[in-house]
């Protein structure tokens, strides 16, 4: 698969080295000089110039790209070059900063296809260590969400379907996937849920039984 990562700081670096290490093409943009000769060091194809413009993105191959992730640290940016990309039928990955509010997430949401924000993603990380390691624990990531992961069971409706095409209850969002006995991490867009995976979400809490209810199936406990 071929993807366009705009921004090479450190979200985009270990994005872009994730992908490339699984066999994907990634082609980098940014227009800073001294980035794009760290890009070209480690070996990735780069553009560079302004991640929010046509040009730009249309050099970098947007037009034959499955999805871009807009990771730099400026939202217009990112949002500029997710409404391109989508207008060239990419799968569109938007960052926000740390001063995250509902209110910006509720302006961008319906706009691309996924939201996120490392930083808040990082805390989860560094809680979820703190905590022995185990998702089923995390919680109250913010004052509006929590997280916790869900195992598939074999009976489970979601068995074949790609993780990034679900849509559960109350807006609830899968943040990461692994396979039986392996790590998660972010699925890619056609990554399919088998009997015995592992899914981490984020929702509401009031709404995470309905979420694992939606997963489990017939299977669903309290």
């Amino acid at each position: 698969m071929k993807f366009v990562i705009v921004g090479f700081g450190r979200v985009g670096m270990r994005t872009a080295r994730t992908l490339q290490s699984e066999g994907h093409e990634v082609v980098i943009v940014d227009n800073d000089p001294e980035k794009a000769k760290r890009v070209r060091a480690e070996g990735f194809e780069v553009v560079e110039g302004d991640g929010s413009t046509e040009d730009t993105l249309e050099a970098a191959g947007v037009n034959d790209a499955d999805a871009i992730a807009a990771l730099t640290g400026d939202l217009n940016t990112n949002f500029s070059a997710c409404m391109i990309a989508k207008h060239h039928g990419c799968r569109t990955v938007l960052r926000i900063d740390e001063d995250y509010r509902e209110e910006i997430y509720e302006k961008y949401a319906e706009d691309v296809d996924e939201i996120i924000y490392p930083e808040r993603l990082g805390a989860a990380g560094a809680k979820t260590a703190l905590l022995g390691g185990n998702f089923n624990v995390l919680a109250d990531i913010t004052e509006q969400l929590s997280a916790a992961s869900v195992e598939i069971p074999a009976g489970s409706p979601v068995v074949g379907e790609r993780v990034v095409a679900l849509e559960l209850p109350e807006e609830a969002r899968i943040y990461a996937h692994g396979r039986a006995n392996e790590s998660m991490t972010i699925p890619l867009p056609q990554t399919e849920i088998e009997a015995g995976d592992s899914v981490a979400i984020i929702a509401h809490p009031d709404s995470l039984a309905a979420v694992r209810e939606e997963l489990r199936g017939d299977a669903a406990v309290a």
